[in-house]
């Protein structure tokens, strides 16, 4: 598009288009989430592996935490935990901090289930990319950077 044409159109209809364009990312997103969910374990809600996700990127930590950071309440992580930790996937320990705590983290099996699924959204997420230019992706990189909010190296 040249930049007269970028003029001419009003910031509404481009914030319009932008909305539209976050909404099917969004959309997208979700879907090859609960993919990747359903090849981590079908018999688990996605919301069981958006926990599984949060553990493996982030590392051990307690039921409060978890359940702040992933936007649910904590009898829903308390009940996905327990299923995640009856099927081999998650651990509870003592925490080594305070006695009384309870420490959560992924069981080498549950690593190796999330790299599996991760590896098929991946994939995804490649191919579309695959045509790009570096000088492409680097530009695409510092938007998002920017519009996330991270725009500090």
């Amino acid at each position: 598009m040249k930049d007269s044409e970028i003029k001419n159109e009003s910031r509404e209809k481009l914030e319009i288009e932008l909305g539209e364009q976050l909404n099917a990312l969004i959309s997208a997103a979700h879907a090859l989430n609960v993919r990747a969910a359903a090849k981590f374990d079908s018999s688990l809600q996605p919301a069981a592996f958006h926990i599984v996700r949060w553990l493996y990127s982030y590392g051990p930590t307690n039921a409060a935490t978890l359940a702040e950071s992933t936007a649910m309440d904590r009898s829903s992580v308390s009940r996905l935990v327990k299923q995640l930790q009856s099927l081999g996937f998650v651990n509870r320990e003592v925490s080594p901090n305070d006695g009384r705590g309870i420490v959560l983290s992924l069981t080498e099996f549950g690593q190796a289930k999330t790299i599996e699924a991760l590896k098929e959204k991946e994939s995804v997420y490649y191919e579309r990319l695959s045509d790009w230019k570096d000088a492409e992706l680097h530009i695409f990189i510092e938007m998002l950077r920017h519009f996330n909010g991270f725009n500090r190296r």
